[in-house]
């Protein structure tokens, strides 16, 4: 009946491809083709793209743009999580395919989101070998404005792919903010200060935190340092995009 559901649905509003916005072709398909030829994964393997792999920083997983095993924001600013890796760069492609998910109603862009993050990804996932994953939560009332939250939609469909245990009631954002992109570093952090809460006490569990865009890991520094005063272990991300600084 849910197969059923699903090819009326597709059939009354046509799943759109989440890289160009054209409507896809064959229904089935995640990314058109086109789009799908043009991908440049920042961890895939050298041997799945030309050229090479980029360099990327130990810590966000930013692009290098020299030597060295971390990038200048890495460096000037310790983080509270482990390590992070994201997949695209947030690019123009992105940017438009990012904010027809959350704002147009193309929620059906979540599944080419958390198979791209589980394809890609998926070295780093076996190596952390999270036992949770944790959307970034929104505050209640920009949700209910929304409609829904971006990254726990991606979150469930990831744990669905990979089997690993979701929690989307353990990190609660009780405070409502500023929107990060109009501030700096400094602001970012001042602006999620007691921002996140628990609804729970961990026992040392390797947490994954989810979310669409990584910039300059504020967001995921107050979570993750939220998550640890709770009790939890190692704490790591993954990301769709993560913004060139």
């Amino acid at each position: 009946m849910n197969h059923g559901a699903e090819k009326f649905l597709d059939i009354l509003y046509p799943r759109k491809c989440p890289g160009c916005g054209e409507i896809l072709r064959p229904q089935g398909r995640l990314i058109c083709p086109d789009c799908e030829h043009t991908l440049r994964p920042l961890t895939a393997c050298p041997d799945e793209e030309e050229g090479d792999a980029p360099a990327l920083c130990m810590k966000c997983g930013a692009p290098l743009a020299d030597e060295g095993e971390y990038c200048r924001m890495c460096t000037m600013h310790p983080h509270v999580f482990e390590q992070g890796r994201a997949i695209f760069i947030y690019n123009d492609r992105w940017k438009r395919s990012l904010e027809r998910y959350k704002f147009y109603g193309h929620r059906e862009f979540a599944d080419f989101y958390a198979a791209a993050m589980v394809k890609w990804g998926g070295d780093a996932l076996r190596r952390w070998n999270p036992d949770l994953i944790v959307p970034i939560p929104l505050h209640r009332q920009k949700e209910r404005e929304r409609g829904f939250n971006q990254a726990r939609l991606i979150a469930e469909k990831t744990a669905a792919r990979t089997g690993i245990p979701v929690s989307c009631d353990l990190l609660l954002k009780t405070r409502k903010t500023a929107a990060q992109k109009k501030l700096d570093y400094v602001h970012r952090r001042r602006n999620l200060k007691d921002a996140f809460s628990c609804s729970r006490r961990l026992s040392g569990e390797r947490v994954l935190l989810i979310d669409d865009v990584y910039t300059t890991g504020s967001t995921m520094d107050a979570a993750a340092s939220c998550l640890k005063s709770a009790g939890a272990g190692p704490v790591f991300f993954l990301t769709f995009c993560i913004a060139l600084r």
